[in-house]
This record gives structure tokens, sequence and C-alpha cells, in this order.
């Protein structure tokens, strides 16, 4: 259950390796209602439980004897007492943070990592960037000086690990059904499933969203945000957070240029306002301009 955004309530999550065809169900969210002790007295009692992202249990309970009994009282529990949650009402206040659970897989994840010198990058962008094209590209010319490893990240379909898998590198396919990102658990359990050598790069493919994967930590090295000319040169204004976030800003499609109103110097401005520090590549993954300083880039950090 994503708590930040709201989404995925009832998501299942589930991975699949490509080569088997092997499914498997990742978490689930629980809500359970349990209605029952009707009398005479009109006695009415149901219980919620809400398994928030961090893993925090919070329960509630309601009470109603009416008429007769004239009892009307609505009790919460919570496993942590400094959440206070108005679970009936638009929000959820949370005094604690609800990343706490994910940041410490990711933390985990992050030392995995470093303990096999492997270089993982989160690659994260709107749907349509271009995000696949380049990687599959990107896998393509350096597949024999680095051994790349992918988990890729879609709500449905194994069409993009499809793709991954044509290249020769190993891919495992996470499925969020209504979750708009991945987390460090899933990132978790697709690394169980690849297994990537030592010494070797991830490239984790994330949903396609210029909101949630950015407050998400995967346990990666780097975030690499994806955008097209396509898209419009005000995206890192209005969508700051991931390009503040992000290490990387590639521009792709720059082969369309000529085609679209797009003004990449504003573009690349908008992008050092939000994050001075961002390196940005301008690169077209259909006639190769400029992916040679990706890849050196890419080279370098390995």
């Amino acid at each position: 259950m994503c708590v930040t955004c709201g989404c995925s309530d009832e998501a299942e999550p589930k991975i699949i390796n490509p080569e088997t065809g092997e499914v498997e169900n990742l978490h689930s969210y629980t809500h359970s209602h349990n209605n029952n002790n009707h009398d005479n007295n009109h006695h009415h009692e149901h219980h919620h439980t809400h398994v928030l992202a961090d893993g925090t249990v919070i329960t509630h309970s309601h009470h109603h004897d009416l008429p007769n009994g004239q009892k009307n009282t609505h009790v919460h529990h919570s496993h942590t007492p400094e959440i206070h949650a108005k679970v009936h009402g638009t929000t959820i206040s949370l005094e604690q943070e609800v990343l706490a659970k994910n940041n410490l897989l990711a933390a985990q994840n992050r030392g995995w990592f470093k303990g096999r010198n492997i270089l993982a990058l989160n690659l994260m962008s709107s749907p349509g960037s271009g995000k696949t094209t380049l990687l599959t590209r990107t896998l393509n010319d350096l597949k024999y000086e680095l051994n790349f490893s992918v988990i890729e990240g879609d709500q449905e379909t194994i069409n993009d690990a499809e793709k991954i898998k044509e290249t020769g590198c190993q891919v495992v396919q996470i499925n969020t059904g209504t979750g708009c990102h991945l987390d460090a658990e899933m990132v978790e359990r697709g690394l169980q499933q690849i297994n990537p050598p030592l010494n070797s790069v991830v490239m984790i493919e994330n949903v396609g969203n210029l909101v949630c994967p950015a407050l998400f930590d995967l346990g990666e090295q780097a975030k690499v945000v994806i955008l097209s000319v396509t898209e419009g040169e005000d995206k890192p204004i209005k969508y700051p957070h991931i390009f503040r976030a992000s290490d990387i800003m590639i521009l792709t499609k720059i082969d369309l240029l000529p085609h679209v109103q797009f003004d990449v110097n504003r573009c690349i401005q908008y992008a050092l306002e939000v994050n001075p520090n961002i390196q940005i590549f301008q690169v077209s993954a259909l006639t190769g301009t400029g992916l040679d300083n990706w890849y050196q880039w890419l080279k370098k950090q390995r």
C-alpha cells in the first residue's frame, strides 16, 4: 500500500521470471472487517485493521448499543503510540515517517550492492519517455563491456521484460498492480531472482511516473530521471522533487527537436534551478547521438 500517495490499496504485486514463466506474489494489503454480535439491544461492533507501508498496524473498533443500550464508542488502537489516524476522514495524519520500513530495507539493499561491488541505478520517467528504448540500446551497445542485470517495473504485462530478454541480459519483471512505483522490498525480492554477479550493473527500470518513484529509496547508487523532448521543457519545475532527487537527467528523443516545440536551453535552466548538481545528457536512442557521453559516465561509475 502506498500511504504517501494513497494508491494501490488493493494492489497485489507479483514478480515474474520471463525465462521460466514462474509467478510469485510479493505481498498484499490487509483490510479486515468483522461485523457480528447483533442482539436485541442492537449491539453492533466492527473492527478495522489497516497495514501501512512502514509495517505499522492500526486497529480501530466501533461499538454501537442503540437504542436501548445508548452506547456509542469509537476506539482506535495502534501498535505505535506516535500515530494518530483519522481513518474514516479524508486524511491520515502520521507523526512518524511512513517510509521507515522502506528506508531500512533500502539501506540493506545498498549494503548488499556495495559488498558485491555492484552499480545499481534507478531509472525513472513518465510513461512514453523512451526509457525502455534507451535501456535496451544501452544494454546492446555495452553488454560486452559491462555485465548487466535488469529489474523491470510495470503495473501489468511482461512486455518490457521480453524486450530486455532479447538483449541477452538477465531480467525479472515486477508487476505492481495498481501501485505507481517500486519499493525497496520489491527490489530485494527481484535481486533474489536474478542474483546479479559481483562487479556488475543492475538497472532498475521504475514504473512510469514523475511523482512517487522519487519518494522511495531502493538502495540504488544513483537516480536517473529521463525526460523526452515531447513532454515539454517545464517538467523540471512542474515536478521538482524527482529532478531534485536525481543525480542524472537524460534528455531523450533529441532527433525529434526539429518537429516539436521544445526549448532545450530553458529545460536545462529549469533543471539546474531545481538541482544545481544534476548532470545532464542529451541523447537519441534511435540515431545514437549523445550516447557516448552517457556510456562514458556509466563505465566511469562502474
